[in-house]
């Protein structure tokens, strides 16, 4: 590597870095604001882990950075043992004790949506969920989507902006289909006249591109047709006729026209899609995704095969989109773990802390490819969905985390008196454990996947 190359490189980790303890910034930053207005005395608060580099004091509040960039906290008095301070947290209403408490998955959430203005900022215009053409090959076409369809869900989810259509047809999941229906039949009919002008070099031609544009014409106007097709007879007679069409227009005096393969099952990206047509709902049953094979018995994948109108950029397009597409990344941390509790991803699927710079590593990277404003904004997006994911699963109601914390408050504000200090300690600790326990062995297995 240059040395160009090592001080890029340096200067990406150190923005990571940063803009990591940002988020515990704005994490700690929470519980210390709302502490602060609910007039509980805040012993220390520290940015970082491990031995002190330096502090100071400013009233009653000591202010810290610490050796380690892997945390911080608000350390509140009587937030883990009983105070006579009647400014202590375990003497103030459990009212301000349970907004103590979320502000700093609240604030979580905030710095994300700051990360995602920031993100969307460079752009000029913003896809919306409006059909507004196909590909040659849209399986989506022939499945009954049309033009200035505006998709609403698929499979039940709902489609709000682009990023949840794109994470959508992300988590499809290939299946099995029958391979004799009408349906694939035309898929492949249509694929089979794509083909053709792929191997005659309609799309590569730069001679003569006014013929070029006219077997373009011609194609797409064959497609649609075929789209119609209400049997598989008359979809084999217009395949035919589409064929002969097109080699007029290639000169050729000798060729064979094409054959449909038929088989018993086909692998499809297959979903339901509810549309609004003309003002109205429309449910699409079974829509085929165009299904490819990237190599000879490699895994299925889904390429979109139509395109999206898109907006242009104003103030409020912006402001709409940050807010929009911030919250279709809390739906997506939220729904990866629903399907995590449902046994649909395995430990594999799960990264701690050194996965999690890995990842930021390999987006740096990629990013780099283009340029290093690239890179930063690839970094910058990791951490704005780090930032969302730590104050979902901080609220999580599980021992030591702030959401375990607030349960027991609720369990205090239902019978009106607070668990024992000692018991919630134990529990507390507990969790904790167990969740130390856990860090330990999917950092282990980040470790085992990055040297192996």
């Amino acid at each position: 590597m240059t040395f160009t190359g090592v001080l890029t490189t340096f200067g990406l980790i150190v923005i990571g870095v940063l803009l990591f303890e940002l988020i515990i910034l704005f994490h700690e930053g929470g519980h210390f604001i709302a502490a602060k207005l609910s007039k509980v005395k805040v012993n220390e608060f520290s940015l970082g882990m491990g031995p002190k580099l330096f502090s100071f004091k400013k009233g009653e509040t000591t202010y810290s950075l610490r050796v380690l960039p892997i945390g911080g906290f608000c350390a509140m008095e009587g937030e883990d043992e009983d105070s006579p301070n009647p400014r202590a947290f375990n003497n103030v209403n459990f009212f301000k004790r349970m907004i103590i408490i979320v502000a700093g998955a609240f604030m979580n959430i905030v710095f994300g949506l700051i990360l995602m203005f920031f993100l969307l900022l460079p752009n000029k215009e913003f896809a919306t969920t409006t059909v507004q053409d196909f590909t040659p090959y849209a399986y989506t076409a022939n499945c009954g989507l049309q033009e200035g369809d505006k998709i609403i869900s698929i499979d039940g989810y709902r489609i709000n902006n682009s990023m949840d259509l794109s994470y959508v047809l992300a988590t499809l999941k290939v299946q099995n289909v029958e391979g004799d229906s009408l349906q694939i039949y035309k898929q492949d009919c249509a694929n089979a006249l794509y083909n053709l002008c792929i191997e005659n070099d309609v799309f590569s031609s730069e001679s003569d591109k006014e013929w070029a544009a006219s077997v373009k014409a011609e194609m797409y106007k064959r497609i649609d047709a075929l789209n119609d097709a209400s049997t598989k007879e008359n979809a084999d007679l217009l395949l035919k006729e589409s064929a002969e069409s097109l080699y007029s227009y290639f000169n050729a005096k000798e060729y064979d026209l094409p054959e449909i393969e038929i088989r018993d099952s086909r692998q499809r990206f297959r979903a339901d899609v509810v549309v609004k047509r003309d003002g109205e709902k429309v449910t699409l049953k079974d829509v085929d995704f165009f299904t490819y094979l990237p190599q000879k018995d490699s895994e299925p994948q889904l390429a979109t095969d139509f395109y999206l109108e898109f907006k242009d950029k104003t103030f409020f397009t912006l402001i709409g989109e940050t807010g929009s597409q911030t919250v279709s990344v809390v739906r997506m941390v939220g729904d990866s773990l629903i399907s995590l509790v449902k046994g649909e991803f395995g430990f594999s699927d799960v990264s701690g802390p050194i996965g999690a710079a890995s990842a930021t590593v390999d987006v740096a990277k990629a990013g780099l490819e283009t340029s290093f404003g690239d890179a930063v904004l690839n970094i910058v997006y990791v951490m704005m969905v780090i930032s969302v994911n730590l104050g979902i699963v901080n609220m999580l109601p599980f021992p030591a985390l702030d959401g375990g914390r607030f349960v027991f408050l609720l369990i205090e504000a239902i019978f009106r008196k607070p668990i024992p200090r000692k018991v919630e300690s134990v529990i507390n600790g507990l969790g904790l454990g167990l969740l130390l326990i856990f860090i330990l062995i999917v950092s282990l297995k980040d470790v085992w996947v990055l040297i192996f």
